[in-house]
């Protein structure tokens, strides 16, 4: 479980760059619900999830564990177990609190980081969208949304299920080809806080004894 969680945080959910394509389709009734919960997230000055994370093989999840996720515009921090990530607006900062290394790089057009706006827009050019009907998650009705790769991306599909009367996400899955899958299910939202001026910030002189790495 260790493994795919720090995995999964100093990739981000990878998303193979695929690129245009004449044949992608997308539902005008998921590509409004998807763009909605954009356009609300982008419209807070900050936003707050507390969430659980779970991973697994075959399709089914084993154990979860909690996180955290704070964003505002393009920043954001996320934290679960003993790994942190950090986006300043320039460079990513994955801090492993339990093996003492940080590992510094810049994001690239190759992949989408774990932030769920960015995630939410990269449908437009990489996936065909397909809008699945209502479906009950946690007591909650959402709206199930069906991503899937117009071009092999190492993801067989991702799953979005959405609160529509509120344009916020509930829960996401994502399933590869090797029947791996990652699930972020929201048990706590929050927006518009008060958050310290250096929330987003790495400060080198925290991490003295550990080992950083630019990449």
């Amino acid at each position: 479980m260790k493994n795919s969680i720090s995995k999964i945080i100093l990739g981000g959910f990878v998303i193979g760059a695929v690129g245009f394509t004449n044949a992608q389709k997308i539902d005008a009734k998921a590509k409004k619900i998807l763009d909605d919960i954009t356009a609300n997230y982008k419209s807070k000055k900050n936003t707050y999830f507390k969430f659980s994370f779970g991973s697994g093989v075959n399709g089914a999840v084993g154990k979860t564990e909690p996180g955290i996720y704070y964003a505002s515009g393009d920043k954001y921090k996320l934290k679960i177990m003993d790994t942190e990530q950090i986006f300043d607006g320039s460079k990513i900062y994955n801090i492993n609190t339990e093996d003492m290394e940080v590992t510094v790089a810049k994001p690239n057009a190759s992949s989408t980081m774990f932030s769920p706006i960015n995630y939410l827009s990269s449908y437009r050019n990489d996936y065909n969208v397909t809008y699945d009907g209502k479906k009950t998650v946690n007591g909650v009705s959402t709206d199930f949304i069906k991503l899937t790769p117009v071009k092999a991306n190492g993801l067989k599909y991702v799953y979005i299920f959405v609160d529509s009367a509120k344009k916020q996400m509930v829960k996401l899955e994502q399933h590869g080809n090797n029947k791996d899958v990652a699930v972020i299910a929201i048990k706590e939202y929050k927006e518009n806080q008060d958050l310290d001026a250096n929330m987003f910030v790495f400060d080198k002189n925290k991490y003295k004894n550990y080992v950083i790495t630019e990449l």
